[in-house]
């Protein structure tokens, strides 16, 4: 509408993790089978069926909420072109040294068997004894609690004390380090504890960097392969690296035959026991702890020592970091500002990206190892300089044939796929075609802007910006705008286990509570999960969701954008816009009848030649066009809302059409001019406003500006969608006359008020009024506009009088402001009592911001230090509350006097 060439891809990730996960469970609920009793090829086929039929549940979406994208290019992460990209993108940031492989500790979920990374674990902080649901366990697992237990010391030297939350480690324990400067322990320097399970020999070695001598007994199990830091330990001290878990969470050979298959955490409890037993346990006590949970399964993640491929980030994190904080040069902008602190956080600190997943769904791993008949040890990845990454087997057969000449070798592809993050982060790049050379990518990149959730800023947009600049050269885009996230009317988050996930179809289109119900049902609920989640959506919907609509959804969501980085959703609010909606059509269709079939839209507009209210709603059109262009260019999406909505319901349906009805009542010729300039205006105004709100609002103007009348000898667009959007109009600007309305306003607001006072009965019939105005200028502006006076707030008369003439009795009356005070008449006697009471109320409101204001400008430093300005104001602003409060005392008087006399 701008009149840029504009492109908006539709593109959707494969969501490895979760979508394999929703059909694992699939599988189970209706089949009773694994992935594994499947077996991968039929798995990954049934992965296919499942996202055919609801994978594209996100686009149809976006599609019903008018959502303006170019369906044509419509990809996917897993399509051929994406795939390719990701195939290309391997290769060659393998060839660069970007990605390596390496036997690193890993984020292992036990549930999903599976590595993770960092930023795919959530933290609970837990205080105390705390017991917490884990998957797999019928019995709730205990979780923070320090258990101390002893080693035995080799030549009867004694025994070791060490303490650990996790005691089911101890089984891969290979070394306890104490500080070497801890003199209890100086006689023990070399030598070793025993492990009372399997007699394994633990050499008691010298750390600083990880013991602290005045935290419990300054004595630390080492378990290398189960934990980040004690790894690093490991390394220093070359100790041995024992894996005691199998992939699904049990304990292996390596634990010994007695806890051989237990899952871990009944181990711990048998552990627990046995040290009992052994006269070894000495004690437990309250322990404050984080605890690592996989977001996607919830399982307690477990650090396992595992061979992954990794993205080596230092130099693309520091890359991505200047292209945003760059003083000098800044690539690329963040809104809003407060996440470039986030942004510098993350690419600070950042550590290499394991992207290798022990999933089936998703992009097979490039990468084939090969097995030379003479490997003595013949099990897939052993020998890390065996892999040879390439396009293709037949390329991996041509590069192994090269590296191993003269060997005999097979070729087996790495099982494992990629982080769907990596597919992902290629997307500005992939979807234009890349690795080709092709006109879109030309055209497109780097892009605009992209907008997103500020919960993927790492995730997904950080990604994108390391890989496109270190592949497409350039910052992938050149803003990116973070929405806030959506959560319930409770401020909670949409889980789908407590029932408070919203469909946007489902707001769009009304659902009752059983359809709400029913979904549930289908989706991977357990029963006890089902249970709350109904009970939630019967406590929030207990009629259901009503019909909203797409225009009054999207309203809603943009006037919510004011709300930090949360939106808490109350669906009674898009209820609200729908009803706008409705009003607004009503209007408009309203407004049309005053045109006429047979009505064309001139040319051009004088507006020096126009009406009075005419001038106004133009001068107020500009205001609001250029209010909503500067927003919407400043990314302050709310404030463009309220900017259109303002000038529609208060400006052009409040005022602008009731103002010039007097102009349309029985087509009176004295008012043809000013009902040809009328017509005219509102013509104007219904076709700059609909495609002011066309992008918030795109089906309802959509439909109402089809049906306006067009120029003579005009073509019109064949949609609003590629019509122009409205700029602000020199001419249009109309101050004196905008001034002049507010006053207008002021005193109809008054009157109104006045009328609300009356009974029910009374309310609407045409009455008598009066203005009484202090100032010349505001008796000669009231005078000139007594019709629109009268109009707006339906008087039967209208009197303007001056501070000289005698006040009208038998009326109700308010002070509108230091200039101007309003009278209604009414039919009986005047209530004096209950209007003194209204008057003093207000005047005791008064004084006080009087009294206010004297005190703030009697401080001792207030001429000093307050800036001269803003010392104007307040004298100013004092003059006029003192002005208005002597028009109240005036109005008292005389209210007293009328009652003296009656």
């Amino acid at each position: 509408m701008s009149g840029y060439n504009t492109l908006w891809v539709p593109g959707m990730d494969h969501a490895g993790i979760a979508t394999q996960v929703v059909v694992e469970k699939k599988l189970m609920r209706e089949m009773k089978l694994t992935r594994h009793d499947v077996g991968r090829e039929n798995f990954v086929a049934e992965v296919w069926k499942w996202k055919n039929e609801y994978g594209g549940t996100i686009l149809r979406q976006l599609r019903r909420l008018g959502a303006s994208l170019d369906w044509s290019r419509e990809c996917f992460t897993m399509d051929e072109k994406r795939s390719l990209a990701v195939t290309e993108a391997f290769v060659r940031l393998h060839k660069d040294g970007v990605i390596y492989r390496d036997l690193r500790l890993v984020n292992w979920d036990c549930v999903l068997r599976t590595a993770i990374s960092d930023i795919e674990v959530d933290y609970i902080d837990i205080k105390e004894r705390t017991p917490v649901r884990v998957p797999g366990y019928e019995k709730l697992v205990e979780f923070g609690v320090l258990t101390s237990f002893a080693y035995p010391l080799e030549e009867a030297l004694g025994e070791i004390i060490v303490a650990t939350t996790r005691v089911e480690t101890m089984l891969g324990d290979t070394a306890i380090a104490v500080h070497p400067d801890d003199a209890r322990y100086s006689h023990l320097h070399g030598k070793f504890a025993i492990h009372p399970f399997n007699g394994r020999k633990l050499p008691i070695v010298c750390d600083a960097v990880l013991v602290d001598m005045n935290f419990g007994t300054g004595a630390v199990k080492i378990t290398p392969a189960h934990d980040p830091n004690d790894f690093e330990v490991g390394k220093r001290h070359n100790l041995e690296f024992i894996n005691i878990f199998t992939d699904d969470g049990k304990i292996n050979s390596n634990g010994g035959a007695e806890f051989a298959g237990m899952p871990r955490f009944e181990a711990r409890v048998a552990l627990t026991e046995a040290l009992k037993k052994k006269g070894l346990y000495k004690g437990d006590k309250n322990n404050e702890m984080r605890l690592g949970i996989c977001s996607r399964s919830n399982d307690v993640v477990e650090p396992l020592i595992k061979p992954q491929w990794y993205v080596n980030c230092k130099n693309m994190a520091r890359e991505a970091l200047d292209a945003v904080i760059d003083s000098t040069n800044p690539k690329m902008e963040i809104i809003p500002k407060q996440y470039v602190a986030e942004w510098k956080r993350w690419l600070e600190n950042i550590r290499d990206w394991c992207i290798s997943r022990q999933l089936w769904w998703g992009h097979r791993v490039p990468a084939w190892y090969a097995v030379l008949k003479d490997d003595e040890l013949k099990e897939l990845g052993v020998y890390n300089d065996h892999w040879v990454v390439a396009r293709n087997e037949e390329e991996a057969k041509e590069k192994a044939s090269r590296i191993f000449a003269g060997k005999t070798f097979d070729l087996y592809q790495d099982p494992d796929v990629l982080d769907t993050w990596f597919s992902s982060g290629l997307f500005p790049l992939s979807v234009l075609g890349w690795p080709d050379d092709t006109k879109d990518l030309r055209a497109f990149y780097s892009t605009s802007v992209l907008e997103t959730g500020h919960d993927i800023l790492f995730f997904w947009v950080a990604r994108m910006v390391m890989l496109g600049m270190k592949l497409g050269g350039d910052v992938p885009f050149g803003k990116v705008y973070l929405h806030p996230m959506i959560r319930d009317a409770h401020g909670r988050k949409m889980s789908k286990s407590l029932g408070n996930v919203i469909d946007p179809l489902e707001v769009i289109n009304g659902i009752e509570l059983k359809g709400l119900h029913k979904r549930l049902e289908e989706g991977n609920l357990d029963q006890k999960e089902l249970e709350t989640a109904k009970e939630g959506q019967t406590k929030d919907f207990p009629d259901g969701i009503p019909e909203c609509g797409s225009d009054a959804l999207r309203f809603a969501l943009v006037s919510y954008t004011a709300q930090s980085d949360k939106i808490n959703l109350d669906i009674q609010r898009v209820v609200g816009y729908r009803q706008w909606c409705n009003k607004l059509w009503n209007a408009i269709r309203f407004a049309m009848t005053k045109l006429g079939e047979d009505y064309i839209p001139p040319e051009e507009i004088t507006p020096a030649t126009l009406p009075f209210s005419c001038k106004w709603i133009l001068s107020a059109l500009n205001k609001a066009i250029s209010k909503t262009v500067v927003s919407l260019d400043s990314y302050e999406f709310s404030d463009a809302a309220t900017a259109v909505y303002s000038w529609w319901q208060f400006q052009l349906c409040d005022v602008f059409i009731e103002v010039i009805k007097p102009y349309f009542a029985g087509n009176d010729p004295a008012y043809a001019s000013e009902r040809k300039h009328a017509q005219d205006t509102l013509w104007l105004c219904l076709d700059n406003g609909l495609r002011l709100l066309h992008p918030f609002m795109p089906f309802v103007t959509e439909e109402l500006w089809q049906r306006l009348p067009s120029k003579k000898d005009s073509v019109r667009k064949e949609s609003i969608v590629i019509s122009e959007y409205p700029s602000a109009v020199e001419s249009w600007n109309n101050d004196v006359v905008e001034l002049e309305m507010d006053m207008i306003e002021s005193v109809v607001k008054s009157l109104r008020s006045l009328r609300s006072q009356l009974a029910p009965n009374e309310r609407y019939e045409r009455r008598a009024a009066f203005v009484v105005c202090r100032t010349d200028d505001a008796c000669h502006i009231i005078k000139k506009h007594e019709l629109e006076v009268s109009t707006l707030a339906t008087l039967s008369s209208l009197d303007v009088l001056s501070e000289k003439d005698d006040a009208p009795v038998g009326c109700i009356l308010d002070v509108v402001n230091e200039s101007l005070s309003t009278f209604l008449k009414l039919k009986g006697i005047v209530n004096v009592e209950a209007e003194l009471e209204k008057l003093n109320k207000k005047m005791e409101e008064l004084q006080k911001q009087c009294d206010g204001l004297k005190k703030k400008r009697s401080a001792p430093a207030y001429q000093e230090k307050v800036p001269v300005h803003i010392r104007e104001v307040d004298e100013a602003k004092l003059a006029s509350l003192l002005q208005e409060l002597l028009s109240f005392k005036e109005a008292r008087e005389h209210l007293e006097r009328e009652n003296k006399e009656t």
